[in-house]
């Protein structure tokens, strides 16, 4: 599978109502197919099962490439897996190569996302990350919450898992000041998702860097806790 075969299945699938509306909503200058997030879903899918590792691993350079936007989130999706065998190191480079082409919130979560399976397959990662956390970028910055999200969510953390817990709240402590909006949600979308599982962390949080959070970010973190 080529680049470009990959793109022509994506093309067979565009609307270009579809694709104006998408442009003007995502507000990014580049070239949009009008694709439904379901069909690039199934595509990819059948791509992971298909292809070979590097093959994949050409694949979704190639496509990250093109600049287009379906293009760019089927990408992503190719390296979102659990395991990916018999080394991720490689899916993992490419995946953190990308994040300083970040330039709007549904690449960059749909990268994230892969990301995330890419951390919790190798937690030493975090350390990249934390280097991330002085980015001039803001979507750099951002992605080192998105891609931690599955430490919010741990049901049965483990002692381990509570240590990553309070480097991200940290990490998170550190945007409080911020005020660009995506900084600010994803704080608070972190701590949304804390508060499923630890509300009184997330109180915690709250009551030492609450008052400096914006208003709707505060109150989404809280949202879920009553």
């Amino acid at each position: 599978m080529t680049p470009e075969a990959a793109l022509a299945a994506l093309r067979a699938h565009a609307d270009a109502a579809k694709a104006a509306d998408m442009a003007a909503y995502h507000k990014v200058p580049r070239a949009y197919l009008g694709v439904a997030n379901p069909v690039i879903d199934d595509l990819a899918r059948d791509w992971r099962q298909t292809l070979a590792l590097d093959a994949r691993l050409a694949l979704a350079a190639g496509l990250w490439r093109t600049d287009i936007h379906e293009a760019r989130i089927a990408a992503a999706k190719l390296l979102t897996q659990a395991r990916i065998r018999p080394t991720d190191a490689e899916a993992w480079h490419l995946l953190a190569g990308w994040v300083p082409d970040f330039d709007g919130w549904a690449i960059a979560d749909a990268v994230s996302i892969a990301g995330q399976k890419r951390l919790v397959a190798d937690p030493a990662r975090l350390d990249e990350l934390a280097d991330w956390t002085t980015s001039p970028h803001m979507w750099t910055r951002r992605a080192t919450l998105v891609m931690t999200l599955p430490w919010a969510k741990m049901v049965h953390p483990k002692p381990a898992d509570l240590e990553v817990r309070e480097r991200v709240l940290g990490w998170a402590a550190g945007y409080v000041p911020e005020r660009d909006w995506f900084m600010q949600k994803a704080v608070a979308w972190w701590l949304r998702d804390l508060s499923k599982r630890d509300p009184d962390r997330v109180r915690t949080f709250l009551a030492e860097h609450g008052d400096r959070m914006k208003p709707f970010a505060r109150k989404e973190a809280a949202r879920l806790m009553g």
